[in-house]
């Protein structure tokens, strides 16, 4: 790992395990509102932020946000049950989360670990219910991962 593809080395790998999840089709990076999210064949899809990066002596930490979200589907038939209303939003809190856990658990002792990205502390969990265009609902998690720092002086 070469220190000058840091930053491509924890996107490329976060990207190829988020891929392996049957619950996320598409995995983007970079200022969310480049993303052309009216593309519904793109969903279920995880959106990556890098927040900041922190250069110590021997480690870079990158403190990331990643979004996991669906589209919500609105049933055409009368609200039933006022508990779960007549939409999909519990089902996408409830799919996304097992991505959500699926990244935690290959950063902590899976082969995201294995490769040196090691998650430090917690994945802290937000849900959101987006109400624009094509509505969307998950979870945004942010956590951090601390990696080698492979530069030398010489």
């Amino acid at each position: 790992m070469s220190a000058l593809r840091n930053v491509y080395d924890i996107l490329e790998n976060l990207r190829d395990e988020l891929l392996k999840h049957p619950l996320c089709n598409t995995v983007t990076t970079g200022d969310i509102f480049d993303v052309d999210l009216s593309k519904q064949t793109m969903f279920p899809l995880a959106h990556i932020t890098i927040l900041n990066a922190v250069n110590q002596e021997h480690t870079t930490t990158f403190n990331l946000s990643v979004m996991f979200m669906d589209i919500v589907d609105i049933s055409k038939e009368e609200t039933k049950d006022i508990f779960y209303g007549n939409n999909n939003e519990i089902d996408i809190l409830n799919s996304q989360m097992a991505v959500v856990n699926h990244l935690g658990e290959v950063l902590r002792r899976g082969v995201l670990h294995r490769n040196l990205f090691e998650l430090t502390g917690d994945l802290t969990c937000e849900p959101f219910y987006e109400k624009s265009e094509n509505m969307l609902a998950g979870w945004v998690a942010t956590f951090s991962v601390v990696t080698k720092n492979t530069i030398t002086i010489c």
